[in-house]
């Protein structure tokens, strides 16, 4: 059996790349949702096991509609992960986060194409979770210190909105988010934020801003090249929030947020009558 670790870090495989990470060993997952993105590394970082999971696969091969965020979230919950945070590029639609800033954002906007699958419940088991604050408050605050102490600017609170991608905003899009009042942009925060709170795992994200996406006058339109030359630049940032980060989230007690009991009073489908394949694929979330 695998070990069981309570913290989880999903992003680029470069995050792991750290020299504080020692004892490192790989696990493979299978999950009822086929596949991970990739082998789950795990390391000791200060001292706490930490699971590192790479979104778009090991050489970036998956694009962000292609991620198999269901099997992502299973296979972290398998081996026992309560906390997560997530690592993302961003695109700013405020002048105010500047590219090489850190945003950590209290709301999320799902505006994706219903292509990926957004739920667990499902196939004879029917149930409505809230996540009316999608994002941990508590992991947010221990983020939000973390990114300050690793000398990031830092800002705390905004509205996340997700697009589908892969391909960037036109002008007309950039500047409808702005009227809506959407502060970054990105391409893979939902379904994830969404399935972590189904599987009853606290999840924030640290958004690094790359770019102003395209509504900006004054500045360049976003480019692939743009974006992977801003995030190498803060990745050194990235790297030393999450060492920071580390030890506030393993102090904290087990499994109390309220993201921990997001199954309470959600399941609509009567016990009897669930699909008992679908029961089976989701014991490690809904229990017996």
């Amino acid at each position: 059996m695998a070990e069981n670790v309570r913290i989880g870090i999903i992003g680029g495989s470069g995050l792991y790349a750290m020299d504080a990470l020692s004892n490192v060993s790989e696990i493979n997952v299978d999950t009822p949702f086929g596949k991970p993105s990739a082998a789950i590394t795990v390391g000791s970082i200060a001292g706490s096991r930490v699971a590192f999971l790479a979104r778009h696969g090991k050489g970036h091969v998956l694009n962000p509609t292609e991620v198999p965020y269901r099997a992502n979230i299973w296979a972290l919950k398998s081996i026992g992960v309560e906390y997560i945070v997530a690592v993302s590029a961003c695109g700013s639609l405020r002048e105010r986060f500047a590219p090489g800033h850190v945003v950590i954002p209290d709301q999320l906007i799902d505006f994706t194409k219903g292509k990926r699958d957004v739920t667990f419940y499902e196939n004879g088991l029917v149930a409505h979770v809230g996540v009316a604050d999608p994002f941990c408050q508590e992991i947010r605050a221990h983020l939000a210190e973390a990114v300050y102490e690793a000398g990031g600017t830092v800002h705390y609170g905004g509205n996340f909105i997700t697009v589908e991608g892969p391909r960037f905003s036109t002008r007309g899009e950039s500047n409808l988010f702005r009227a809506w009042g959407m502060d970054i942009i990105g391409m893979t925060t939902s379904p994830e934020a969404f399935l972590a709170r189904e599987a009853e795992i606290c999840y924030a994200v640290m958004a690094h801003v790359t770019d102003y996406d395209v509504w900006h006058e004054e500045e360049e339109a976003v480019s692939a090249e743009a974006v992977i030359k801003q995030f190498n630049s803060n990745l050194r940032v990235a790297q030393n929030s999450i060492m920071n980060v580390i030890p506030k989230l393993a102090g904290m007690p087990e499994k109390v947020t309220e993201a921990h009991r997001a199954f309470d009073g959600a399941l609509t489908t009567k016990r009897h009558a669930i699909n008992p394949v679908q029961h089976a694929k989701l014991r490690i979330i809904i229990g017996d």
